[in-house]
């Protein structure tokens, strides 16, 4: 357990003493309390709002009350003074060797320090990113929701939730028939027959000319003049079939692997959609009616017709939704519902990574599964920004090979994984991100990925510096290390906490701006040996403290590995 669960677990200790002697009102809700850093560092090592949000539930002011908890604060165990502060605030402050014990938990626990056991009554967390239409290859635009997600399925892991990575294959609808009419062309071509210039409205990318040739490797020329009907049955799911694998292909470029493969067509034909349609209507919540005009000039062609439709208005929706078109097919909000149905028997909470130009849709699917499962489950919606790509300084929007958009493979060809990722986590989702091909590659503090990667691979410098001068034998002593190394020890023992927050926030780009900062502050710390030798991690004439810095990088280099494996990104031992 780390340093701030542990005094937050203390803490509850003392409240529930206080509930007991009259103090605090039975049952008295402590959801809000929190044992956090102060914001200034000047104030003490650790600070709580416990009196600040129990004073008005329990009838008192909150210096009051913070006078009934500050002395028992002070009488634990490594706290040497519990200070009370503005309208109620308690600072503490923690004998060193608290820290010192700390920074030892850090390097005994190794690469579970921040992580939190999945025992056996864990959330399961259905994670649905990327879903991209199977009618072409990643691209640019599809690299930010995939890291998004990946990273957030990784941080829910590490908050001690099972997690389902799950990729929803839009594989009905009207483009996927045009992307077997595509193929087929395709097919045709690999056959040997001059089929020109692809006609418009289908795809005409080079990457269905090996689909093509799959086609005529598994057919031959048994489609050869065959009407459509004959053919596209056959050809749309061994198209999809090809596409996904490339899709899977290009997504192992950034190490994004999926637990689960949903078929949209297959959830239609399974008669799932009926049952979540029957689920509604026998809650009520389905009629047969005509939706309102559209608001604003009527279009000329538009007709009052009667659909089926969800009362998703009585969800806070502004208005019910159709779930089934006047010619009996559904819709795709009908159909999305019934998938989403279909993830929550298998989860306790459900979070969708979608694009924002889904916003408008929302409310509505958040609706649906609020219907559909009596409220026992939720759906939490991360909506991601587009990504805007530039080339020192200037807009890029042509593909060397594709000619009209940029490809993941094409991205992570040029500047690798590990800076795709880590860029993709340095906004948050819901703003839009800048991706600038020379300035993520460039060696500087004003790269986070280099910034941060730099810190690990001079910590890894360090050791291996130390082995070769026997500086690393011994126990380490980390009471010689000073007020400024030990602010180190501070941050870094804050990452257990940071994951928890970020973990119940959804943001996994918490951690890029967390690692940026402890990568500041242990590059602050290293050059005080610029200015001063004796700050410097190695003395060789004073093996002692060497060896006690040794262990403070050591730490430091520990918790960054840990935050770069919930990105999904390596910790560089040299920088090349």
């Amino acid at each position: 357990m780390s340093l701030y669960a542990r005094f937050q677990d203390k803490l509850l200790a003392i409240l529930a003493d206080l509930q007991k002697e009259g103090v605090l009102p039975e049952g008295i809700a402590t959801r809000a309390v929190a044992v956090e850093p102060p914001r200034d560092p000047s104030h003490g090592d650790l600070a709580t709002n416990a009196a600040m949000v129990l004073a008005k539930p329990a009838g008192t002011n909150p210096r009051a009350l913070a006078g009934e908890i500050a002395p028992r604060l002070e009488a634990l165990e490594g706290v040497t003074a519990a200070e009370i502060a503005g309208p109620g605030f308690i600072n503490l402050r923690l004998d060193p060797a608290v820290w010192d014990e700390e920074l030892e938990s850090i390097i005994a626990q190794g690469g579970d320090y921040g992580r939190a056991p999945a025992g056996d009554e864990a959330r399961t967390v259905n994670v649905e990113y990327v879903s991209a239409n199977p009618t072409g290859p990643m691209h640019m635009g599809h690299s930010r929701g995939a890291v998004v997600g990946d990273a957030l399925s990784s941080l829910l892991e590490w908050a001690g939730n099972k997690v389902v990575r799950e990729y929803y294959v839009n594989d009905a609808g009207a483009q996927v028939d045009t992307l077997a009419r595509s193929a087929h062309l395709r097919y045709r071509e690999a056959l040997g027959e001059d089929v020109g210039a692809i006609p418009e409205g289908l795809y005409p990318g080079d990457y269905l000319v090996p689909v093509g040739a799959a086609l005529k490797d598994e057919f031959g020329e048994r489609y050869v003049g065959k009407d459509e009907a004959e053919w596209l049955p056959v050809f749309k799911p061994f198209v999809v079939a090809r596409m996904m694998d490339m899709i899977r292909a290009d997504l192992a470029r950034l190490g994004i692997h999926h637990d689960l493969f949903s078929s949209e067509a297959e959830l239609q034909a399974s008669g799932k959609v009926d049952e979540a349609m029957e689920t509604l209507r026998a809650k009520g919540l389905v009629y047969e009616g005509v939706l309102e005009a559209p608001k604003g000039e009527t279009p000329e062609d538009w007709e009052p017709v009667e659909l089926t439709l969800f009362r998703s208005t009585q969800f806070g929706d502004d208005q019910d939704r159709p779930m089934k078109k006047s010619d009996g097919s559904w819709t795709y909000f009908g159909a999305d519902a019934a998938y989403h149905y279909q993830k929550s028997q298998d989860a306790d909470h459900l979070v969708n990574i979608w694009g924002a130009d889904h916003a408008g849709t929302v409310k509505r699917i958040q609706s649906a599964v609020t219907a559909l499962t009596g409220g026992d489950k939720g759906l939490d919606v991360k909506l991601v920004q587009m990504v805007r790509l530039f080339r020192d300084g200037e807009p890029v929007k042509m593909s060397k090979r594709s000619g009209n958009f940029v490809t993941l493979a094409e991205m992570v060809e040029e500047v690798g994984k590990d800076v795709v990722r880590f860029m993709m986590l340095t906004r948050k989702a819901d703003a839009p991100l800048d991706f600038d091909f020379a300035k993520v590659t460039e060696a500087s503090k004003e790269n986070p990925v280099f910034y941060v990667q730099y810190a690990h691979a001079r910590i890894a410098s360090l050791g291996r510096k130390a082995a070769e001068a026997g500086l690393d034998k011994g126990e380490a002593d980390l009471s010689l290390l000073d007020e400024v190394e030990r602010g180190l020890v501070r941050q870094a023992a804050q990452f257990p906490r940071v994951v928890k927050l970020a973990a119940d926030a959804y943001e996994p780009h918490r951690i890029a701006f967390y690692l940026y900062d402890l990568a500041a502050a242990f590059h602050a710390g290293w050059n005080r040996g610029n200015d001063d030798p004796g700050k410097r991690f190695l003395l060789e004439d004073q093996p002692e403290l060497s060896r006690a810095r040794l262990e403070l990088a050591r730490g430091i280099g520990q918790v960054l590995k840990n935050g770069l494996a919930i990105m999904g990104v390596e910790a560089a031992e040299e920088m090349r």
